[in-house]
């Protein structure tokens, strides 16, 4: 896991490149949007709703691997895989990692919004 970079400046200067004046709002929709994700995740697993925790990773990994941040992605794989196979104890570890995780990409990106 630790192979995968924080974010992908290839793919963020790619989605710069494309959105050109666009970019700033697309960064702080994924931001905002994350973190409505990672609330549903954490109730869904609070409310052991396999179902919903599954979608939800499955979901979140779509939009992190979009914008660039291929380990916060695997991260969601790995919570989209435990909920899949019902094992949403080892799925609360995961989370707590890709909260973590989270911390990192939002300080990243919140400084590429600054330039």
């Amino acid at each position: 896991m630790n192979d995968k970079p924080h974010l992908d400046d290839e793919a963020l200067a790619e989605l710069r490149e494309v959105m050109e004046s666009e970019f700033d709002v697309l960064i702080t929709t994924y931001l905002n949007d994350s973190r409505e994700r990672l609330d549903t995740l954490r109730s869904a697993l609070g409310s052991r709703n396999t179902d919903a925790f599954t979608k939800s990773a499955h979901s979140f990994k779509g939009s992190c691997i979009n914008i660039g941040a291929p380990r916060l992605g695997a991260l969601c794989g790995d919570a989209e895989l435990a909920g899949k196979e019902g094992r949403l104890d080892a799925a609360a570890d995961v989370l707590t990692d890709i909260e973590d995780e989270f911390s990192v990409v939002r300080g990243l990106l919140e400084n590429t919004l600054a330039r």
